[in-house]
Parts: structure tokens; sequence; C-alpha cells
């Protein structure tokens, strides 16, 4: 339909000039053994592979349903969450894979940091629709170490 996709078109574009707006950087995992640093005495696994580093934006959700606690095995209490985001790409970009590891490495307003540093996994490969105008992939914070 002519009409449909004129309008589709034009929302596309609107996204990507509104929303895309940032740098994403979409990792496979790391497959090799890990390497010990001399310098800091750590082990440290190999970087994977880059499937797509570009326009892109992730959203945190506005629901506080969305956010689950998971409780660990070893405590007696709960000691972390499930943070549910979203990762937005454009159409030409790659379906990120599950457990492919999302970065933020770039932000449009220097003001506006606090996604930078931060890491995401898919939890599951990005959505598709008859209708589509933006990649939608379903992530998970992952949670920082927690040291003694």
């Amino acid at each position: 339909m002519q009409g449909l996709d004129d309008a589709l078109a034009g929302v596309v574009g609107w996204i990507g000039e509104n929303l895309l707006i940032d740098t994403v950087r979409i990792t496979l995992p790391a497959t090799g053994d890990p390497v010990l640093n001399e310098d800091t005495g750590q082990l440290e696994y190999p970087e994977g592979d880059v499937l797509y580093e570009g326009p892109g934006g992730v959203q945190g959700s506005s629901a506080q349903a969305e956010i689950v606690a998971a409780p660990n095995q070893n405590l007696p209490w709960v000691s972390e969450t499930t943070s549910r985001y979203r990762l937005l790409t454009p159409l030409e970009a790659p379906i990120a894979p599950k457990d492919a590891i999302i970065t933020v490495i770039a932000v449009h307003d220097p003001a506006r940091t606090g996604l930078l540093g931060r890491s995401w996994i898919c939890t599951d490969p990005g959505r598709a629709g008859t209708v589509e105008v933006v990649r939608i992939t379903p992530l998970d914070q992952m949670q920082a170490e927690v040291t003694p």
C-alpha cells in the first residue's frame, strides 16, 4: 500500500533523527579462555566480535512492575534485580542475538552520561512485526560485580 509505505517512511525518518541519536555497540560474548594481565594480575576475557556499532538508543522501562527481584541461592535475601530495558536500532541494523552484549559508547548530550559504562544483555533476539519502524530488542542490565 503506497499510502502506508509513505507514512511509515516518514515515521522511520523521524525516529532516526529524534530517537536514534546515541551510538550503541552490539557485541557477541567472548568465547576464548581468559588471559592473565601482567600489569593488574587479573584474568581478562578477550573481546567479543562487534556485530553493530552505530545509531541507536537504550530506554529504561517506566513501569516499576518490570523490575523483578532475583534471589541468590547463597543468600537469605534478594541481592539482584532484573531490570527491563529496550534497545532501539534502525531496521537496517543486524538483529542482536540472545546473550549479545550492548553498550552505549557515545551520547548526544554530554550532560547525559548516565548510560556510559553500563552494559546490557539481550534477553531475546530483536522483536519483529509485519509493520515496523524501528527494531526493538529486550535487554536486562548486567549487574556490577559485588566485592565483599
